[in-house]
C-alpha cells in the first residue's frame, strides 16, 4: 500500500510540474538584440550598439529580418580594410557609419528562408539612399545567396533563427552598401578586382582615389589585367615597376560621378576625356574604344561609392603611344 502511495504520489508531480511549465518546456526567445547576443555576435553587437540601433532591435512592435554576420565575417572585412581587428574597426568607424552598414542588413518585415525564396530576385533593405531603399540581390538556387554593392556574395548559412520581433539569418560576410565606403576601399572589398590594388598602391594613387573626389574609375577585372599581360609581353611585376603604370590608371579615370544613365545619354559615338588627359570613345552599344583602337565592354555599372562610381569592364584601357 505505501509503494502504491509513492507511485501516485510521484505521477502526481510529474503532471503537476508538466501543467506549471516545467523545464522541457521550449524557452520563448528574445528579442533580435536579445538572441544576437546570446548567441554570440559580439562584433555585430559592438556595431549596433555604436550605432544607436538596439532599441530599434529590441522593440516588441518591429516585425523584422536581420541578415547576422558572424564575427569571423567582421573579422574578415577589417582585415582587408587595414584594421588590426573587427573591435578595432568598429572603434574607427562613426556611430552614423555603422548605422548605414547594418542597416542594409535589415528587411522592414519578416522574412522566413521560404519567404525569400518565394519572394523575387531583390529585397529592399532599411538603408535608404539616394532616396530609395536599397536593395539586396537575392540568388535562391542553391540555399540563399546575397549580392552586395561590391557585387561579393554572402550566403545564408543558418536560417530562421527565431526572436520576438523578426527573424535572423546568419550570414558569413558583412554586405557592404552603396555610398559609405571610397572607390579603393571598394575596389579591395572585391576579390575580382586585386591587381587593379595592387596596381593603384603600386602607383601612388591609393591616397587620390580615397579622397573627396568624385571620381568615375572603368575598373578592369583580374582576367582584364591578365590578358594586358600576354598582349603587352609583361609580367605583372614588370606591369606593377612600370614608369607609365601611373598613365595607364589614370586613363580609367573619369574627372566627376558619371552614373550609367549619363553615359547612355550621351551622343553617340561619345569622346570621354580622362584624368590622364587622352580621350576614349563609348559607342552606340556602349562598348569603349581606347587610344589604341583596342575595344573594351561594360560588365556591370553604377558600383556607388561614397567619392564616385566604378564601372567594370573586361580589357584595360591604354592611352596612346607616347611619342
Amino acid at each position: 500500500m505505501i509503494d502504491w502511495f509513492k507511485r501516485l504520489a510521484a505521477v502526481c508531480t510529474v503532471a503537476f510540474v508538466a501543467a506549471c511549465g516545467g523545464s522541457d518546456d521550449p524557452v520563448p526567445p528574445g528579442t533580435l538584440a536579445q538572441e544576437a547576443t546570446s548567441r554570440g555576435f559580439s562584433a555585430l553587437g559592438a556595431a549596433a550598439e555604436k550605432a544607436g540601433l538596439v532599441p530599434a532591435l529590441s522593440a516588441s512592435t518591429s516585425s523584422l529580418t536581420v541578415f547576422a554576420p558572424t564575427d569571423a565575417a567582421f573579422t574578415s572585412l577589417a582585415s582587408t580594410l587595414g584594421f588590426a581587428s573587427a573591435s578595432a574597426m568598429v572603434a574607427a568607424l562613426d556611430g552614423p557609419t555603422l548605422a548605414k552598414i547594418l542597416q542594409y542588413h535589415v528587411l522592414p518585415t519578416k522574412k522566413l528562408a521560404a519567404d525569400l525564396v518565394a519572394g523575387g530576385t531583390t529585397q529592399a533593405t532599411l538603408y535608404s539612399f539616394e532616396g530609395a531603399a536599397s536593395t539586396l540581390a537575392l540568388n535562391t538556387s542553391v540555399g540563399v545567396k546575397l549580392t552586395d554593392e561590391v557585387l561579393t556574395q554572402a550566403s545564408v548559412t543558418t536560417a530562421d533563427v527565431p526572436a520576438s520581433n523578426g527573424v535572423i539569418h546568419v550570414i558569413d560576410k558583412v554586405l557592404v552598401p552603396p555610398g559609405v565606403l571610397n572607390i579603393v576601399q571598394m575596389a579591395q572589398l572585391n576579390p575580382s578586382f586585386s591587381v587593379l590594388v595592387e596596381a593603384v598602391v603600386a602607383a601612388n594613387l591609393g591616397t587620390t582615389l580615397s579622397g573627396t573626389g568624385p571620381f568615375t574609375v572603368f575598373a578592369p577585372t583580374n582576367d582584364a589585367f591578365t590578358a594586358a599581360l600576354a598582349e603587352l609581353t609583361l609580367t605583372k611585376a614588370q606591369l606593377l615597376a612600370s614608369p607609365g603604370l601611373a598613365g595607364i590608371l589614370t586613363y580609367h579615370v573619369v574627372a566627376g560621378n558619371v552614373r550609367a544613365a549619363n553615359v547612355v545619354a550621351l551622343p553617340k559615338p561619345a569622346s570621354v576625356t580622362t584624368v590622364q588627359g587622352s580621350a576614349f570613345t563609348v559607342g552606340t552599344t556602349l562598348g569603349i574604344t581606347d587610344a589604341r583602337a583596342r575595344s573594351a565592354n561594360l560588365v556591370a555599372t553604377d558600383v556607388i561609392a561614397s567619392n564616385g562610381v566604378i564601372h567594370v569592364i573586361d580589357k584595360v584601357l591604354l592611352p596612346p603611344v607616347a611619342n
